[in-house]
């Protein structure tokens, strides 16, 4: 995950400041001496770090935090002010015109960066969160699987595409994808432009054709975050070349060190509208400074997670199993359940990393071999009859051999499931109020199951 090394980093840092009481100037400074490496090595440009540590160091001098028992926690809320500031203090939105107007974004990126599959998704937030009417429009016609992979992206989120295949120039297919949009009541018209390997005059004057020709409201640049700094350099460059409005910064979810959502903003001046996550075509995020800041000192993203479960999560069958909890009548039907709504939110890993003081305790715990584990239960659970499922008595230790060789695993591990859910069960008839209130309708079971001492799993 993005900014793994460097919120570890910060950690150690922070923790020894918590752990002196009063500090020195000398002591400040050490610690400062610290962040700025470790910011460096996250790849964030020399210049944004120098500017970073030099106001921290003014701040602190300012707010007089030597010899104070709160130092440290001063120091600490300086840095997270200065985090939020560096990125932009603001959320920013895509701005959209009025009503049945038609906004036209052009968005543009090098090849690789995940620009289409990007496209598609930001269809689809505009569609389901701004009531917006899109389209999408194929403008790249060098790379043959393009056009093919926009439509296919398109019908996936239920979006129309325009193309007019590989032999019409990018600004004719975008006039042309505008009469379309006028005559069907569309108003929002997406153009997904060519990339190419790195920067070129022909790329450039292309985009520049088509700004000057459409009334293109938006110009938003795509960048992958794994290429670090020179994802800055990119964004610097398009900027300077044709103008943006907005970036988005693909593949955070990835190992990548993060400084490009560092930069970027004091770089380029322009704001980081959203965040790609994962390859899902749901997988982008409104980017948040402030929850950014949060994640990237271990102080959790709560925010951001009561979000995601609340557009994934059906209520109704939270209310439901919430009932089943306190009276310890939940079946495997239900932890079935549990385990996709987490898959909806994006699986174990993701749930705990926004979790504030357990992302930084992940370091150790091969979430891989978690999510393993996690689709090992389901295998057994579907390798269940329907009668097994729901009466989980049934099972006994000639259908726990079939359910086993069902599910392509050792019977052992059937045995641990089912000895972990009887445990479970009458844990919860013993403790009902464990439940929770009305408002905490899931995971309480799965947590039983798939966590335990330092999210130890099952298998």
């Amino acid at each position: 995950m993005a900014f793994e090394s460097l919120t570890d980093k910060l950690q150690n840092v922070f923790k020894g400041l918590r752990s002196k009481g009063k500090l020195s100037e000398a002591e400040v400074k050490a610690a400062l001496k610290e962040v700025k490496m470790a910011l460096l090595e996250a790849d964030v440009s020399f210049k944004v770090v120098k500017q970073f540590i030099n106001s921290i160091q003014e701040q602190a001098v300012g707010a007089e935090v030597f010899g104070k028992l709160d130092a440290g926690q001063t120091v600490i809320k300086i840095v997270n002010e200065e985090l939020v500031k560096l990125m932009g203090s603001e959320t920013t939105e895509v701005d959209l015109k009025p009503g049945n107007e038609i906004t036209v974004i052009m968005m543009t990126g090098l090849q690789g960066a995940g620009k289409t599959t990007t496209t598609a998704k930001l269809a689809a937030q505009l569609k389901a969160k701004k009531g917006r009417k899109p389209l999408l429009v194929a403008c790249d016609v060098y790379r043959p699987a393009a056009i093919k992979q926009l439509q296919i992206n398109g019908e996936k989120v239920g979006v129309p595409v325009f193309a007019m295949g590989d032999k019409h120039k990018p600004v004719d297919i975008a006039k042309a994808a505008m009469e379309h949009a006028a005559k069907n009541g569309m108003n929002l018209v997406i153009l997904d432009t060519a990339g190419r390997l790195h920067i070129d005059e022909a790329m450039m004057d292309e985009l520049v054709e088509i700004k000057d020709q459409l009334d293109v409201h938006q110009t938003i640049l795509v960048v992958d975050a794994m290429t670090g700094q020179d994802a800055v350099n990119v964004s610097e460059t398009f900027n300077n070349k044709i103008g943006i409005d907005g970036v988005v910064l693909t593949k955070l979810d990835g190992d990548t060190r993060g400084g490009a959502a560092l930069s970027i903003r004091a770089v380029t001046g322009k704001p980081i509208l959203y965040v790609g996550m994962g390859e899902k075509l749901s997988d982008l995020e409104q980017f948040y400074p402030d929850r950014m800041a949060s994640r990237i000192l271990g102080m959790g993203d709560i925010m951001s997670l009561i979000e995601k479960a609340t557009a994934e999560i059906d209520e109704e069958q939270a209310r439901e199993m919430t009932q089943k909890l306190r009276k310890a009548e939940f079946d495997y039907n239900d932890f079935l359940a549990q385990m996709q709504q987490i898959k909806k939110i994006g699986g174990m890993g993701s749930i705990l990393s926004m979790l504030p003081g357990v992302g930084n305790q992940l370091s150790g715990v091969d979430m891989d071999e978690g999510e393993k584990s996690m689709k090992r239960v389901e295998s057994i659970i579907l390798s269940m009859t329907k009668d097994e499922r729901a009466n989980p008595g049934l099972i006994n230790p000639s259908r726990k051999k079939r359910i086993a060789r069902g599910a392509g695993v050792d019977i052992s591990e059937v045995n641990r499931l089912v000895k972990q859910f009887d445990q479970m069960k009458k844990m919860m008839k013993q403790m009902p109020g464990m439940a929770g209130g009305k408002k905490r309708g899931g995971f309480g079971g799965l947590g039983g199951l798939m966590g335990g001492n330092k999210f130890k799993m099952p298998f």
